[in-house]
């Protein structure tokens, strides 16, 4: 009977070890919710960080400074949708101290002008002679980053006479989806990667005076302590990196069209094995 006692409490301390061993395999991962390639990233990632690595993946919702001071203090472990070097180069400057880079998830993101690939112009500088834009451009929030680029180029690329109409990122949308299947001429303030790459046939206007600026990455941000705590999880993240605008378009579109970010997250790893396994060896 003392033995079984003994045998009973070794056995339910191996379990409460067990137990405690399996619970601090979890890692957090902060994202911007309002940004449809933050969120299809960061659920893609999680997906694939639970099913193969075998960690518990709680994701996080907040602000991009948040973010960034969430990783520099290691409330969060990681986050997926750093852009770099312009966009979030301050929040860089201030955290990377307390941070660690560890590459590029997506390359060649960048904001500017974009037009349907049946409009015959392709530099803004065409615009000034292309009367079927009825000298409009279709834009999101006033105030944004690209807002404020475009009303550079309308003065730097002398746009007499064109608005820039704000709105919203569903309005222009709105604006894309009725004048698409018309073959109408619409230019729109936009950025890569977005899911409208995967459902329209789109281009971005050259822009020859840069007023744009160059192409930036989308960059895997780690804390400090996540390389100690979870290896594996870091050599994954030095590997995941989207093919093409088109692989994570995949995603974000079917997020669009109504799918749960998980649920498209599951659905695209389950269709992808040969791209999980290049990321993870597994």
């Amino acid at each position: 009977m003392k033995m079984r006692k003994i045998l009973g409490v070794s056995a339910a301390l191996a379990l409460a070890v067990s137990s405690t061993l399996a619970s601090a395999k979890e890692v957090s991962i902060g994202y911007v919710d309002g940004w449809s390639d933050s969120v299809a990233t960061t659920n893609v990632a999680a997906e694939v960080i639970r099913q193969k690595l075998g960690y518990d993946v709680k994701l996080q919702a907040v602000a991009a400074g948040i973010m960034w001071q969430g990783v520099a203090t290691g409330k969060l472990d990681m986050m997926l949708s750093a852009w770099l070097p312009v966009t979030h180069g301050e929040y860089m400057t201030k955290n990377k101290d307390n941070v660690v880079n560890y590459g590029s998830n997506f390359k060649d993101a960048k904001i500017g002008l974009i037009v349907p690939e049946y409009v015959k112009a392709k530099s803004i500088e065409d615009l000034k002679t292309d009367d079927s834009f009825k000298k409009k451009i279709v834009g999101i929030d006033a105030g944004s980053g690209v807002m404020i680029k475009t009303d550079q180029a309308i003065k730097d690329y002398g746009l007499d006479g064109y608005k820039l109409q704000a709105s919203s990122g569903a309005g222009m949308i709105a604006e894309l989806t009725r004048a698409y299947p018309k073959e109408q001429s619409i230019a729109v303030t936009g950025w890569v990667p977005h899911w409208m790459f995967a459902k329209w046939k789109l281009k971005f206007l050259e822009d020859p005076k840069g007023v744009y600026g160059a192409a930036e990455t989308v960059d895997s941000i780690g804390s400090k302590e996540l390389a100690t705590k979870a290896p594996e999880v870091v050599d994954f993240l030095k590997k995941f990196q989207w093919a093409s605008k088109d692989e994570i378009g995949e995603v974000m579109l079917a997020i669009q069209d109504g799918a749960k970010p998980e649920a498209a997250a599951k659905d695209w790893v389950a269709k992808h094995p040969d791209r999980v396994k290049e990321w993870t060896g597994k």
